[in-house]
């Protein structure tokens, strides 16, 4: 008989050790799969973001390529992302390819009836499809309608709330655009393109030929809305007393003036002004360059509009700038990323 101390060895048994084993190698092949996965899916993210521009300006989405040429051209200052993948011939091609008719005011008997008496009535409105979501304001009396504009033109412009509450309106949109020279059209706001009418007197005057023609929103006297191409001088003529420089026109005597493709400037956050046949104003904003709203076509803006029964209609300035204030608030969601962008004119109700 072995007397013999039975000695226990601390530590782990053959089986403990082998499932420790088995334990480590699973962690390890774990840390191998996310790496895997991560580098799957960075090459997915890098594939993408090489092969999607090929796509999108030579793929056969040819509604897609219009509307990012089209935004790109009229940003100005992001020509670059249609003219690094296509000729010039290709983007005058794409261009001519949306038509906007040039349709003189008055052509049709399209009768606008002024309300005879005042009123302090505004309808508010929730625009909204798949697509975009905005705000429509309806003003019964076309006469409160007026043009305000920064207190700093030709130094800095003002923030479309801002020159709103400075003349006490009710409610505003901005209005016409702003060139700088240095940044084409990205500047401060301080000098607005073409002219500013307000309560008849010229405010500002780019243009400086009474016989120029440009895009014009005005209103008369008796409070009919002008759209389309007006020279000063056929402005006096027409016992003008508010009125800014923008276009193009969308609807003229109850005719759309966009017929052919989406307008050609893409789809951005839009601004517009329409009257309807009982003289009601009508104010649009749709938001863009966000998940919920990615913006509108210039069609899009006219077709929506024509439901609504506006006979005259003209596009206002859009993209960073478009905002609409109501009752003390801005109602919309600017695109600027600092919030509402300073702009030199808009468009309120007193």
């Amino acid at each position: 008989m072995n007397n013999e101390p039975i000695i226990k060895k601390k530590g782990m048994t053959t089986k403990s050790r082998q499932y420790k084993k088995r334990k480590i190698k699973g962690k390890s092949n774990k840390k191998r799969s996310w790496k895997s996965i991560l580098k799957f899916l960075a090459f997915e993210i890098a594939f993408v973001a090489i092969t999607s521009p090929f796509l999108v300006f030579y793929g056969p989405f040819e509604n897609v390529r219009n509307t990012i040429v089209g935004a790109a051209m009229t940003t100005l200052n992001h020509q670059y992302i249609a003219k690094w993948f296509l000729s010039d011939e290709k983007i005058n091609e794409i261009l001519s390819s949306h038509k906007i008719e040039d349709i003189k005011q008055g052509s049709s008997n399209v009768s606008i009836e002024i309300p005879k008496r005042a009123s302090n009535d505004i309808e508010r409105y929730d625009v909204s499809t798949g697509k975009f979501k905005g705000y429509m304001l309806v003003i019964h009396d076309p006469k409160r309608i007026k043009v305000g504009y920064t207190q700093k033109l030709g130094i800095e412009g003002q923030l479309t709330s801002k020159i709103a509450r400075d003349n006490g309106a009710v409610a505003a949109i901005n209005g016409g655009g702003f060139p700088d020279e240095s940044t084409g059209w990205t500047g401060t706001g301080a000098t607005p393109t073409g002219v500013i009418i307000h309560e008849g007197e010229i405010k500002f005057d780019a243009i400086k030929n009474e016989s120029t023609k440009v895009d014009t929103m005005a209103l008369t006297k008796e409070g009919r809305l002008l759209v389309g191409k007006y020279s000063i001088g056929e402005l006096k003529k027409a016992n003008v007393t508010e009125a800014l420089s923008f276009g193009p026109a969308l609807v003229v005597d109850g005719k759309p003036t966009i017929k052919q493709g989406d307008g050609g400037w893409g789809v951005a956050p839009r601004t517009a002004i329409g009257q309807r046949k009982d003289g009601a104003i009508v104010m649009l904003v749709i938001d863009g360059r966000q998940v919920s709203s990615i913006g509108a076509s210039l069609k899009e803006v006219q077709d929506t509009l024509i439901d609504n029964g506006v006979v005259n209609a003209t596009n206002l300035d859009g993209g960073s700038s478009t905002t609409m204030y109501y009752d003390g608030d801005v109602i919309n969601n600017p695109a600027n990323s600092l919030g509402e962008r300073a702009v030199p004119s808009i468009v309120y109700v007193k």
